[in-house]
């Protein structure tokens, strides 16, 4: 079992994580065309949305730059419309354990 699939128990689902092309769309870096970049939370750092064979992820991921191009990392997760609806229903808990920890 590799790294990705035992701390992710949707491995199977993911979707795969395109090179941009020269006419990308959206933010001028992704040529999936059923991409949205929704916010840049920082400097390396995105937030987008994502059809992958009909299904919707929300994807929070690294990019890097090379040779001109920003592509996206390995690091990040795409979550799907479950995981996401989860994880949206938490939000006050979140804040509530960060403010407590500060």
């Amino acid at each position: 079992m590799s790294k990705r699939a035992a701390y992710n128990s949707d491995a199977d689902e993911q979707p795969p994580h395109k090179k941009p092309s020269a006419a990308a769309t959206h933010d001028g870096d992704d040529n999936d065309s059923d991409t949205i970049v929704v916010c840049e939370i920082s400097k390396n750092r995105r937030v987008s949305v994502r059809n992958w064979n009909g299904k919707i992820f929300v994807d929070i991921r690294e990019f890097y730059v090379k040779d001109g191009k920003t592509l996206p990392g390995k690091k990040g997760i795409s979550l799907t419309m479950d995981q996401w609806k989860v994880f949206r229903d938490h939000v006050d808990k979140i804040d509530t354990a960060v403010v407590g920890n500060n």
